[in-house]
């Protein structure tokens, strides 16, 4: 993979909209900010955030745990984020499960980001099981709960994914802010692109795994705390709603 050090922060927008296109026969769609007016009238899940009022943020990380991870942890609990977690099956899931236990311990929320990373909509049924249901059972055998969340692979789902989780009980958490940070060492430009595409009710995707990341988080932190940004779970996020099985959620 090519490092690329200078491309503007709206490569990250044309790449997220690309991987969006491939979702051309799914329906449905909801926000997290529309999820939470359609259940205004339920109780509010006790969350210390309402993101009714709140400026909210949903910090995401893809391609877990690794062995950069708990350096990623430290950071987050230092400031008091606490984020949400997409983890990856093959070479990750089973190889680091204190890793995984550490992430519940410290509040975090723990996702699905199957097995080997495959376009979910080039397979069938079978194959997508095959792919979600071996980092349900790493994440539930180290923390003792199977995940409610996943996320699918570059973004691109459709309404045959969509049935497939149904039945498996996950809803798919896409994002609104990509700092294409797989592409780039560049911490300075990891930031920048986050700062540039974050707004209300937005959920920001990187990865920790590498190298720029973890050094551009604590700056993202605090930039975004200056402008009145309160960071939260994608599941308080979307509180008091309740994110449903089968469910596409993109800001």
């Amino acid at each position: 993979m090519s490092v690329n050090r200078t491309a503007p922060a709206v490569g990250a927008v044309v790449a997220l909209t690309l991987a969006l296109s491939a979702c051309s026969t799914l329906t449905g769609v909801t926000s997290p900010a529309a999820a939470r007016d359609r259940a205004t009238d339920a109780k509010h899940h006790g969350h210390p955030v309402d993101c009714a009022k709140a400026k909210c943020v949903a910090l995401t990380f893809d391609g877990g745990p690794s062995a950069p991870t708990p350096k990623l942890l430290d950071v987050l609990k230092r400031e008091n984020v606490h984020a949400t977690f997409f983890l990856q099956g093959k070479g990750h899931s089973a190889k680091y499960p204190q890793t995984i236990r550490r992430m519940a311990a410290e509040q975090h929320e723990i996702g699905n980001h199957t097995w080997s990373h495959q376009d979910l909509t080039k397979l069938d049924a079978k194959q997508i099981r095959a792919e979600i249901q071996p980092v349900q059972n790493d994440i539930e055998e180290a923390t003792g709960k199977a995940p409610t969340l996943m996320r699918p692979p570059h973004g691109t789902t459709n309404d045959d994914v969509s049935k497939t989780l149904k039945h498996l009980g996950l809803s798919q958490i896409l994002w609104s802010v990509t700092a294409k940070d797989f592409a780039t060492t560049d911490t300075a430009l990891i930031k920048r692109r986050v700062l540039e595409q974050t707004r209300r009710d937005g959920i920001i995707l990187l990865h920790e795994r590498y190298a720029g990341t973890i050094p551009a988080v604590p700056g993202i932190i605090k930039d975004l705390r200056r402008q009145g940004y309160t960071f939260v779970t994608v599941p308080q996020l979307m509180s008091p709603a309740t994110p449903q099985p089968g469910q596409v959620y993109r800001p």
